[in-house]
């Protein structure tokens, strides 16, 4: 049986016209430092027409696995559904020539329990096909480990592009546009890598990085650019950002180039110890950066974010936010009136921290509200802001009065073209006078001392 099963698989791919060509003579040193995937290469090349190839090339996406050889599959159209993934595959096509084009409804790949898939210099189309009900991706992986995709195109999904559960590896350098939902969608990762990839014109989210439960993720996700993500299924935030952690720690989201999110170009929920650093924010809807809810440690240094209805929020202290370094970021014309309502008071804000966080040496330019808030009602605790920047402002920073025995340092910092500098604040209403000019009777853990304010 095991035979006959060989010959109809061998007949299969002769069919398709699959052949073994030989490698390219090696020396011995540069064979030593070669991968061990066997010492042919089988090539498929595309149909004449658009007929199907789903049987064909699961045969031979087979055979190179069990033999240890690279797929390499030539420049044409291949048209196909359901392809399963085995470990230890090497799938790799023409770059820009190759496309595997949904016939069905999907997903076009998917693998399980598997390792060692390396997928390269291949498009996958979804062709705006609708997918059923049980499929959320045109290429969906679960407990796959040592996942590679790279210099891939993935476009025309009618649900999301990638939904990675419980992967490691490396998700890099691919284009991925035009996705009704989510270009990347990863749960549960393990030493996942999702970086250099462009990613634009997604329905509800750019790069997603979540978990079941909160725990250790430690997802990289860098040198990313992503634009053009809208807030298709609604909600006040769940949808529309362009890189969203959740209930994941350890993540580092660094270096990524984003633009044009309907919420927010980065937002971390219930994740601690993340690392929010170097990336560029260009026209958030609403908070630009956005560190929330029960998290505990948070690094948001060097951004540069411009144009935004709010510039960084740490905040959400009620529910557990604490401990957080803000340092070094420049913010400017942070003006929008945000996603929900015009003219809503709380945007319109540069920096918002809440609890034992650090807000030092910022640059604040052209905030609609306030420069720098330093809590809250009484959600203030351990505040220090020093050696910041705030031009042109109705506010410079302002601090909570309405916080009791909780203490904060405002010190060595310089406003600029604000029509009040500093003063407390219970909620939204001043109930201080401007104490950078002539200093009220401040609550007894608080200290202003040494700013630089300009007169307008």
């Amino acid at each position: 049986m095991a035979d006959k099963q060989e010959t109809l698989s061998r007949r299969t791919l002769l069919g398709a016209g699959i052949v073994a060509s030989a490698a390219p003579l090696v020396s011995a040193q540069q064979a030593q430092a070669l991968p061990r995937v066997g010492s042919a290469v089988l090539e498929m090349p595309a149909p004449p027409s658009a007929q199907d190839t789903s049987q064909a090339l699961q045969a031979a996406i087979n055979e190179a696995a069990v033999q240890g050889r690279i797929l390499q599959l030539g420049a044409g159209i291949f048209s196909c559904s359901g392809l399963s993934l085995p470990s230890r595959l090497v799938l790799r096509g023409v770059p820009g020539h190759t496309r595997l084009l949904l016939n069905g409804d999907g997903p076009l790949v998917k693998s399980a329990g598997t390792h060692h898939i390396q997928l390269t210099g291949l498009i996958f189309d979804g062709a705006h096909l609708p997918l059923s009900d049980d499929v959320s991706a045109l290429l969906a992986f679960s407990r796959c480990e040592h996942l590679t995709v790279n210099s891939c195109e993935i476009n025309r999904s009618a649900a999301s592009a990638f939904l990675l559960e419980r992967c490691s590896g490396s998700i890099t350098g691919n284009k991925i546009q035009d996705i009704e939902r989510v270009a990347v969608l990863s749960y549960n990762a393990n030493a996942l890598t999702i970086e250099g990839n462009n990613i634009r014109d997604c329905g509800d989210g750019g790069i997603l990085v979540h978990r079941w439960s909160q725990g250790y993720d430690g997802t990289l996700v860098c040198n990313n650019r992503i634009s053009q993500v809208s807030s298709k299924n609604g909600g006040t935030g769940q949808n529309g950002n362009g890189i969203n952690i959740f209930r994941a720690d350890g993540v580092t989201v660094s270096n990524n180039k984003i633009s044009d999110c309907t919420f927010s170009a980065i937002r971390s929920n219930a994740s601690s110890n993340i690392q929010i650093l170097g990336n560029t924010c260009h026209r958030s809807g609403e908070v630009a950066l956005f560190v929330e809810f029960g998290f505990q440690g948070a690094i948001v240094s060097n951004n540069l974010i411009e144009k935004a209805a709010n510039g960084i929020s740490i905040t959400n202290f009620r529910e557990g936010g604490r401990l957080a370094v803000c340092s070094n970021n420049i913010l400017r014309d942070i003006t929008g009136t945000g996603p929900y309502a015009q003219n809503n008071p709380e945007f319109g804000v540069g920096i918002a921290v809440e609890a034992d966080t650090n807000v030092i040496g910022n640059l604040v330019e052209g905030a609609r509200v306030t420069g720098i808030r330093l809590g809250w009602g009484p959600y203030m605790r351990n505040l220090i802001a020093a050696q910041n920047t705030v031009r042109s402002a109705p506010i410079g920073i302002s601090i909570s009065f309405a916080a009791q025995k909780q203490s904060a340092l405002i010190s060595q910092n310089i406003t600029a073209n604000c029509a009040v500098n500093i003063a407390g604040f219970a909620w939204d209403e001043q109930v201080s006078g401007d104490i950078a000019l002539s200093p009220d009777e401040l609550p007894l853990m608080v200290r202003v001392t040494d700013n630089i304010a300009s007169a307008l």
